[in-house]
């Protein structure tokens, strides 16, 4: 079948590679693309927010499946648009996406269904919220509701901080639209685990456990990034914990969207605080997570995209998937400055293919100029990939590439797992 995936990112790169093995796929396309995509399939330029030129081009280029990627276009109901004229597409419907789309829809449908979470409440008034600060304990969590890149969640220590970042939300409009409604909750203390499921109505596959490091500095100091490395499987997340998500989170969650008439089909990813008093959500993502998606797609044995088809077509069966006994291992490299101000067409060098044993060069942020040469084209720029028997080797496969990879700005967290590490 021909396959049209939508986004620009690492994980629509890994995803792309994904359909490139696949037997099911016969080819693949992209929109947007980056400098890596166009290497491994055709790209074309467009506008993933626009549903009608999305659908437009679809029927044009004569797609069977389409992949959408980010979490915009679900938001904005591109699934709902193209199941209108006939195209299955992998992703739930502009519904379902508000779990990603709206953090105060979120906090709802966790408190309507006694799924554990933090306290929190959401204000649109800058007074209110302020108000509400002045009987809480610090340090807290504040949330811009609307999609923010992975960016809108700030923690501040002490109420000066916070009312500051709450005016600079509501009234400053530190993050647009997406910050005109402001969630505040309870600080959480433990360590993060991500849940990612294949969900299709009531049938779901969980896929290993990973662990995102989302801070800019080691040691997770810092500005909080898109991720800036992953591992998987994540062993924080025992099978016994597993019992408790599943019990807790899981179905309690699958079956309140059904009692709500949400039937969810895409990826569900949970972001997990194991805390002393249990499993907590974070969050909802309606998205395979970015950098996630770059360790979880290599770990499955069973093809990735056939279980995408099956999950959009509602065929979906959870006894069919393999999972290799192997651990995997993404490092991203970023540009020097990111996430705040970075320089971007710092031409890229990189390893030859040869030397890349069980090992993937995703790219990110990247671009091919008018010159022909690779150059950088954002802040998370590629992310390397290992697959091995044991987290250490994976992780000492990927740092290797990572110090062959030459660009001026080029930055990378040296301790990547480092919580699995250690132990």
């Amino acid at each position: 079948m021909k396959v049209l995936v939508i986004g620009s990112g690492g994980r629509e790169h890994s995803i792309v590679k994904a359909c490139l093995q696949s037997q099911i796929v016969g080819e693949v396309i992209a929109v947007p693309g980056n400098g890596g995509i166009s290497q491994d399939a055709l790209c074309y330029s467009g506008d993933i927010a626009d549903n009608s030129a999305i659908v437009s081009f679809a029927q044009e280029k004569k797609i069977d499946f389409v992949i959408v990627g980010p979490e915009i276009p679900l938001c904005n109901g591109l699934v709902d648009a193209l199941d209108e004229v006939g195209i299955i597409a992998y992703g739930p419907n502009k519904v379902a996406a508000q779990l990603e789309g709206s953090k105060s829809f979120t906090k709802r449908f966790l408190q309507k269904y006694n799924i554990p979470t933090a306290l929190g409440k959401s204000f649109t008034e800058v007074k209110e919220a302020i108000s509400y600060l002045d009987t809480q304990k610090f340090p807290i969590v504040i949330k811009a509701s609307g999609l923010a890149a992975g960016k809108g969640v700030i923690i501040a220590q002490d109420k000066n901080e916070a009312q500051k970042v709450v005016t600079n939300m509501l009234i400053g409009n530190a993050f647009g639209a997406s910050g005109s409604e402001v969630l505040i909750e309870k600080f959480l203390d433990g360590e993060e685990a991500s849940i990612t499921l294949i969900v299709s109505g009531k049938n779901f596959i969980n896929l290993p456990a990973s662990q995102d490091h989302k801070r800019i500095g080691e040691g997770d100091s810092g500005l909080n990034t898109g991720g800036m490395g992953a591992y998987a499987p994540a062993k924080v997340v025992t099978p016994e914990l597993f019992q408790k998500i599943k019990e807790k989170i899981i179905t309690p969650t699958l079956d309140g969207l059904q009692n709500d008439g949400i039937d969810f089909k895409g990826t569900l990813y949970i972001g997990i605080m194991i805390t002393n008093d249990g499993p907590s959500v974070l969050e909802f993502n309606v998205r395979f997570g970015d950098p996630e998606t770059q360790v979880l797609l290599p770990l499955l044995e069973t093809d990735p995209i056939k279980l995408m088809h099956d999950c959009a077509n509602g065929t979906l069966n959870p006894v069919d998937v393999k999972i290799k006994d192997k651990s995997a291992m993404v490092v991203v490299i970023a540009a020097n400055g990111y996430p705040e101000n970075y320089l971007k067409g710092d031409e890229i060098n990189l390893p030859d293919d040869d030397t890349l044993d069980n090992v993937q060069i995703i790219h990110a942020g990247t671009k091919v100029n008018e010159q022909g040469k690779l150059v950088t084209n954002g802040g998370r720029v590629l992310g390397i990939t290992a697959l091995a028997d044991n987290l250490e080797e994976a992780a000492t496969a990927a740092y290797s590439v990572c110090e062959k990879v030459e660009f001026n700005s080029k930055y990378f967290r040296k301790d990547i797992g480092h919580r699995q590490l250690k132990n």
